[in-house]
């Protein structure tokens, strides 16, 4: 056991420079008469002039509303879309700030139709203590993503006090996440310190024994997920497509399963530095099979090693559901990043749905901590409709991506080295 501590603590390394404990939360300051820049990340579809989906808003808005009523002069900065610099019609958060005024319907929102400047500003001194300002695309200057600090001057010269609540942005080194943490007192918003406790409480400091479950189609988009947690996690459950990279790898034959070659050897390095770190990799013992991946389409279940040759695995079978049903009930916490199976098509999402019940159903027993993130695991959840019962769900998606990664994210590391300052 010492030396699979010893191996982990050098694997995790690279995250020592930074320390969470630095974070500052807004909760708990006094903001009333000041200017609050919050920077959001409400990229969000748009479709015939209105919000298609509010659910980035309705993340943010307790940290929004909770300042505006302890009276401070709120102004909301955000980006949508990829305007590269140039006002475009679709990119506008024009529609944006008027579903805010409908979300928050005691709290006037005021919209300004540029990011800084004149009127920006004329907008901003126009506030009451309790109002909101919506200034329109930081993506409109080509400085946000140039990370420029002069636009970061711009922006920090309509506030008093920074909260970053875009985690789900902060894997970015731009003006308005990054160089504005230089020029003002930072804080963290209500959800930014949601998303930092739950990653930390799945990575940095689980209860044990830990598991991680990870999936999707390729092993080449998550090299980097995977080479990190077999370094972090008791047991990290391989699904997917990703899956038969690794059945390949130990010399199983997949019949016309979708299998990335050229990826065989990372997947015997993962499992190699897996077995050094002490994280027992967990592949499927029986598949549900199909000649074609569609909705409805014909299946049958067989042992990994008896895939006819002219059917792909789409799903894990019942005895690999069972497997891991025991194994959910020997461990403390759960860490989920993509499916198990094709579960966008009818029946290959039972082995993912039936797993996430068992997930919930412990997590309500009290039994375990789960933690889910990433846009296909937030909508197999959904299906599932059990998203409710985990114990947090992430939509940050790239950054989450990029935090189970092993990466420093850029925004979190400024509002780290913002608060290291203050104190």
């Amino acid at each position: 056991m010492n030396e699979v501590s010893a191996a982990r603590r050098e694997a995790n390394s690279g995250k020592d420079g930074l320390d969470l404990s630095r974070v500052r939360s807004i909760d708990g300051v006094d903001v009333k008469g000041k200017r609050v820049l919050v920077r959001v990340d409400f990229n969000v579809p748009i479709e015939n002039g209105v919000v298609a989906d509010p659910t980035r808003l309705t993340r943010v808005l307790p940290t929004i509303a909770k300042v505006a009523r302890e009276g401070a002069r709120v102004v909301v900065l955000s980006h949508l879309g990829r305007p590269k610099g140039q006002p475009t019609p679709d990119t506008s958060l024009r529609p944006v700030a008027a579903k805010m005024q409908e979300l928050m319907p005691g709290i006037a929102v005021r919209f300004a139709a540029a990011p800084s400047g004149d009127d920006a500003k004329r907008v901003v001194e126009s506030l009451k203590p309790g109002e909101v300002a919506v200034l329109e695309n930081v993506r409109y200057n080509k400085g946000e993503e140039k990370n420029d600090r002069e636009f970061a001057k711009s922006l920090a010269a309509l506030g008093d006090l920074y909260v970053n609540d875009a985690f789900s942005s902060s894997h970015r080194a731009h003006a308005s996440l990054e160089a504005i943490t230089d020029l003002l007192p930072s804080y963290a918003g209500l959800l930014m310190m949601a998303e930092i406790t739950a990653l930390g409480q799945a990575l940095e400091s689980p209860e044990r024994p830990v598991m991680a479950i990870t999936g999707g189609a390729k092993v080449s988009t998550k090299i980097e997920v995977l080479t990190n947690l077999v370094s972090r996690m008791d047991q990290l459950v391989v699904g997917g497509g990703m899956a038969n990279t690794f059945l390949l790898a130990e010399g199983i034959k997949l019949g016309a399963s979708l299998v990335e070659r050229d990826f065989v050897a990372t997947a015997k390095d993962i499992m190699a530095k897996a077995e050094r770190s002490g994280c027992e990799v967990v592949l499927p013992i029986d598949v549900v099979v199909a000649q074609e991946l569609k909705a409805g389409a014909t299946s049958q279940i067989c042992a990994v090693n008896e895939v006819p040759s002219d059917s792909m695995i789409l799903d894990f079978g019942p005895q690999s559901l069972a497997e891991m049903k025991r194994r959910l009930g020997q461990v403390k916490t759960v860490l989920w990043n993509g499916p198990l199976g094709a579960f966008e098509a009818p029946p290959f999402g039972e082995g993912t749905f039936a797993l996430a019940r068992d997930v919930a159903r412990l997590t309500k027993a009290g039994k375990l901590v789960s933690i889910a993130g990433g846009g296909d695991t937030v909508r197999a959840l959904n299906e599932a409709h059990v998203a409710d019962d985990f114990s947090y769900v992430s939509t940050a998606g790239g950054a989450f991506l990029e935090w189970l990664g092993g990466a420093e994210l850029p925004g979190v590391v400024a509002l780290s080295r913002s608060g290291s300052r203050a104190s």
